[in-house]
């Protein structure tokens, strides 16, 4: 196995994580912003507000991307897989 294959499986590794945690980031810093907005409008700053609907959001999230993100990951792995033989070469 050469350097080029291990940086090419590297970076693809690096992308798929990416693309699985992107949507569940975005989702909570938007949240999150939505909330204290709304904390500085209202001027209420209770801290426990902060994290409900984060939790709440991701898990929404979470709940709608898991079929894309379980295929997702199990075909980087199959593909993974598959590849053995031409990685030992």
């Amino acid at each position: 196995m050469d350097v080029a294959t291990v940086v090419g499986i590297g970076r693809s590794a690096m992308q798929i994580a990416l693309m699985l945690s992107l949507p569940i980031l975005i989702v909570s810093l938007v949240a999150g912003l939505l909330v204290s907005i709304f904390q500085a409008i209202t001027q209420i700053q209770e801290m426990t507000l902060t994290f409900i609907p984060k939790i709440i959001a991701v898990a929404l999230t979470l709940l709608f991307l898991a079929p894309w993100m379980a295929k997702l990951l199990t075909n980087y792995t199959i593909e993974l897989y598959q590849n053995i033989p031409n990685y030992i070469r």
